[in-house]
């Protein structure tokens, strides 16, 4: 059995930047065994799966280590591999997710996803955190899944160092470290560990929850964001409400086949 498979540098206008995902486009599901097999091997942070379905496609993602409920450059790939690549003429990709569902539009090949805004809480630092990050956090917030650390300026985001084997004790998923920025409204780095990715090179799920603490700092709803991890992407972000647009650009690195024998 063969698979089609695409790499999209995610967040990017340029290969070898913003976040690489995989993209496999499926016509049903394979088990969930061999799903994970296929992102681990890849060995990239999110590896995508879509199905088609009545009213658009069944999409999922997964880590070297684990499905996860919300990816946003593996969703911006997916839509870009489908719109680019797969030769769809409809305005709009409706995905149907594990976060309920999720809508990508396409101007003039500059993508626009429309996500939920996700709600987070001031918490008390927790010591693996501090001692993780090495560096005290102005504030540290919480969402269901992630940690927030607000720092004081773009340039300690920078220099943080992370010891991953004492974040990887934390009992939420990820870590997201952030700062105002000096060219942008704010920055951002995102540490996984205990999904099996160290440092996340452009992560648009946590923008859903970054966007919406900005917003109430900077009080404007359109911002401007930099992930300013090694290959760094940048990111658009507007609140509507409960909802946030995140646009970025994505390009085709590679076109591959799997080889399930």
């Amino acid at each position: 059995m063969k698979i089609q498979q695409y790499q999209v540098d995610a967040f990017a206008t340029k290969v070898f930047a913003g976040n690489p995902a995989a993209v496999c486009p499926l016509d049903e599901w394979l088990d969930d065994q061999t799903l994970q097999a296929i992102a681990g091997e890849n060995n990239l942070s999110e590896t995508a799966f879509f199905v088609p379905t009545p009213h658009g496609y069944h999409l999922r993602w997964f880590t070297p280590e684990a499905e996860v409920d919300l990816c946003g450059h593996a969703t911006l790939a997916s839509a870009h591999v489908i719109f680019t690549l797969l030769g769809y003429d409809k305005d709009q990709i409706i995905f149907q997710t594990r976060s309920g569902d999720l809508f990508v539009k396409s101007n003039n090949g500059l993508l626009v996803m429309d996500f939920p805004a996700i709600p987070s809480f001031v918490c008390d630092a927790p010591s693996a955190l501090v001692e993780g990050l090495g560096h005290q956090p102005l504030e540290v917030l919480a969402t269901k899944d992630d940690y927030i650390a607000v720092f004081p300026s773009e340039e300690v985001v920078r220099s943080l160092s992370p010891d991953f084997a004492k974040l990887k004790e934390l009992p939420l998923r990820a870590i997201a470290v952030t700062a105002a920025g000096t060219t942008v409204d704010f920055v951002s780095r995102f540490f996984a560990p205990r999904l099996g990715v160290n440092e996340d090179p452009v992560t648009g799920s946590a923008h859903c929850a970054l966007a919406p603490y900005w917003s109430g700092k900077l009080k404007k709803n359109v911002l401007l964001a930099k992930q300013v991890s090694k290959r760094g992407g940048d990111l658009k972000c507007e609140l509507q409400g409960d909802r946030i647009l995140i646009s970025g650009y994505a390009v085709t690195f590679m076109v591959a086949e799997i080889d399930l024998g």
